[in-house]
């Protein structure tokens, strides 16, 4: 039987005992029957030990460095910084976060 014509057949008119019968009734009902058992105890999250989250979260592109050490990234002009190694940059990956 569907929600509809259990909530007219229990009575419910209006919303208020709509949200009971979903409290009360309807969503024990379900667990009861859908919602398997757990098989062990406690939490299966693990604390995250990999790095930053922000080198995963993102989105990664490869570029070209010009003549004048930039990169054009999304209508932007975009400087490698300066260290001693800057004259090899030849490709580099740019970042995007949201």
């Amino acid at each position: 039987m569907c929600l509809p014509q259990e909530l007219a057949i229990a009575g419910v008119r209006d919303m208020t005992a709509a949200n009971r019968y979903l409290d009360e009734v309807y969503r024990p009902a379900f667990n009861a029957e859908f919602v398997p058992p757990a098989l062990e105890e406690g939490s299966a999250f693990v604390p995250w030990i990999g790095g930053r989250l922000d080198d995963f979260l993102c989105e990664t592109f490869g570029r070209v460095v010009g003549k004048d050490n930039c990169v054009a990234f999304e209508g932007m002009a975009l400087q490698v910084p300066k260290d001693r190694h800057r004259m090899h940059y030849r490709k580099v990956k740019v970042r995007g976060h949201c």
